[in-house]
């Protein structure tokens, strides 16, 4: 375990990378047997000190929801990060080049909660009755880790990652606002170009086989660890249905959810 004192600098140095937009090096290497939960410990301690800057949090990111993500890492089990209200643009918003280091676009499902959830026992209906609609999204990745260190070659993993708020950096919601009894969120997916070329496509049953799972794992895992859970007004992406795709000055991110619409981004 960490101690207090090397969470805070975790944190402090994760902190400064972002404003700095200059990477740190893997912290799975200067703390060789640093574990998941200290990792949500530094991506807890990073969230007080927004929250102490003035940042609000507005919700909630599960990634590593499908199993193609789960096997790249070797684990088997999600994992979270905080959404901020600086994180938030607009459909068809442009992305200013000096804003991230190295983004990457997903495509979600957003859940807009009407009413709290709070683990243990938390299960996919009580997320249905908990929400008020869903939502087309783009989740916008960034990591102020480095992805490979230059001299082991070692790649980071998912205490890395979790250590960097789940690599979260943006979400933009668009297309229709939908009850979640309306659709089967299952078969609700995308087909997502850059600069007009296709370079995925996919399905919500590929996070967890129902994306409302992911909430109702969420609001359990919470409870775990002593937190208050998921509150009512929250937004929550319920995990990628696609591999990350990288956004590259100059591109143009477009997903067509077909009948339940579209929404984009420009990256300067």
């Amino acid at each position: 375990m960490l101690t207090k004192t090397q969470i805070e600098a975790a944190a402090a140095a994760l902190d400064q990378a972002e404003k700095t937009r200059e990477q740190i090096g893997l912290l799975t290497l200067q703390h060789p047997d640093m574990t998941m939960d200290d990792a949500y410990g530094v991506q807890a301690a990073w969230v007080n000190k927004k929250i102490a800057d003035g940042r609000k949090v507005i919700g909630w990111k599960i990634g590593l929801t499908s199993k193609a993500m789960q096997y790249a890492l070797n684990i088997n089990i999600p994992d979270s990060g905080v959404l901020f209200d600086n994180m938030v643009f607009e459909d068809g918003a442009t992305v200013p080049k000096d804003r991230f280091i190295q983004p990457r676009i997903e495509a979600e499902i957003a859940f807009v909660m009407k009413k709290a959830l709070k683990g243990p026992n938390v299960t996919v209906f009580d997320v249905l009755n908990a929400t008020d609609y869903v939502t087309p999204a783009l989740e916008i990745l960034d990591t102020r880790i480095v992805r490979v260190d230059p001299q082991t070659k070692k790649a980071r993993t998912v205490v890395d990652t979790i250590s960097d708020n789940a690599a979260n950096a943006g979400i933009v919601t668009g297309g229709r606002a939908m009850k979640p009894d309306a659709i089967d969120m299952r078969w609700m997916g995308a087909i997502v170009t850059r600069n007009s070329e296709v370079e995925e496509t996919g399905l919500g049953a590929g996070v967890l086989n129902q994306p409302a799972r992911g909430i109702a794992w969420l609001a359990n895992r919470l409870a775990q660890y002593g937190e208050e859970g998921i509150e009512a007004g929250q937004i929550v992406l319920a995990g990628s249905f696609i591999r990350p795709i990288e956004a590259r000055h100059g591109d143009t991110i477009f997903a067509d959810f077909g009948p339940y619409g579209s929404v984009g981004l420009y990256f300067e």
